[in-house]
């Protein structure tokens, strides 16, 4: 009896120790999952924008050369913009040295004892020097104070263009070009803003039948045909 007794006792102290192993055996396997801490994607928030109105003009000058002797239709130019633009409100949003791309509509060669050489161009793009782009709408035209003016902070702003079409035609001083406008689609007066030195008598020049070469460096409008939005422009930070 004795000695069934203490097998009892021995085989609870037996089972006890297993148990205890067992548990540890188990807390060693169970380690605690550590969560790694997720990074917070930032939140982009978007620039305000400010509107630059519809009749504002660019001024702009030529980054390369562009002749009715071989310019094609679908051709691209570029143009670099000598004054800021400014929004309706006073900011700054096209700075000086943007670029405003042009795009070659329509090309007439000059014909020889005949009419000069045509290019009828539109603007679809400017960029700024940070590499913010806006598609645009716009035009070709001359920068002289009738159609084109500035206000005291450097805006250029146009007046009603209506109908007219301004176009590059052959006639200008060295193979520049003169600006013509072409009224209602027909053949009408230069309305001004003689592009090229030593330009001449018109009647005389347009009698040559001379191509329409815009050379670069020549200066003219972009007039805006539909109001852009633009983030104000502020300096890159080096």
């Amino acid at each position: 009896m004795k000695k069934i007794f203490n097998y009892s006792i021995l085989a609870v102290v037996l089972g006890m120790m297993l148990t205890v192993g067992a548990t540890d055996s188990f807390a060693q396997k169970r380690k605690p999952v550590v969560k790694k801490p997720v990074a917070k994607k930032p939140v982009s928030v978007a620039p305000k924008l400010y509107q630059v109105d519809r009749g504002t003009v660019f001024r702009v000058r030529m980054s390369g050369d562009i002749s009715s002797a071989n310019a094609k239709v679908g051709d691209r130019f570029t143009t670099t913009v000598t004054e800021p633009v400014y929004s309706s409100t006073g900011q700054v949003v096209i700075p000086t040295g943007s670029t405003v791309t042009g795009n070659v509509d329509s090309v007439v060669p000059a014909k020889k004892g005949g009419d000069p050489g045509q290019i009828s161009v539109s603007f679809v793009s400017v960029r700024t020097p940070d590499g913010k782009s806006r598609t645009i709408n716009g035009s070709l035209t001359d920068l002289n104070t009738k159609s084109a003016k500035s206000d005291n902070e450097g805006t250029a702003s146009g007046d009603d263009r209506k109908n007219d079409k301004i176009v590059f035609i052959g006639g200008g001083g060295a193979g520049g070009a003169l600006l013509g406008a072409a009224i209602g689609g027909g053949k009408g007066a230069v309305i001004g803003g003689i592009i090229g030195a030593g330009a001449g008598l018109l009647g005389e020049r347009l009698t040559k039948g001379e191509e329409a070469q815009v050379k670069s460096g020549t200066e003219f409008g972009v007039y805006l045909n539909q109001s852009i939005s633009m983030p104000k422009w502020t300096e890159p930070v080096n």
